[in-house]
């Protein structure tokens, strides 16, 4: 079977069928980072607020879900105490810091 012409006669114009699929990827691309990137890099900075903010003495939650107080605060390393346990875990693996008084703290202000 040959194919069937349009009903004017011409074939699409591939110029436009180009430009109409690059209008479509970038639309996709924006709502990626909207829907994507966006949020990830808001609970980045967030997490970095949060490690920032502890000192010693304050009740934290690691991801693991480990509460403790902190001890001391090195370079990339928190000391906590847990019961009768010492730990040193990664300023990464906190998770939530409680504050002195056992209340979460607001980060976001």
């Amino acid at each position: 079977m040959a194919p069937q012409p349009s009903a004017t006669g011409q074939q699409p114009d591939p110029k436009a069928q180009l430009i109409s699929t690059l209008g479509m990827f970038a639309i996709m691309g924006v709502m990626f980072y909207f829907v994507l990137i966006r949020p990830q890099q808001k609970r980045a900075k967030e997490q970095a607020k949060l490690i920032e903010a502890i000192k010693p003495g304050d009740k934290i939650i690691t991801n693991s879900g480990i509460v403790g107080v902190v001890v001391s605060i090195k370079e990339n390393i928190v000391t906590i105490r847990s019961a009768d346990a010492k730990m040193d875990v990664l300023k990464s693996a906190v998770g939530q810091a409680l504050g002195r008084d056992g209340e979460v703290s607001n980060t976001k202000s």
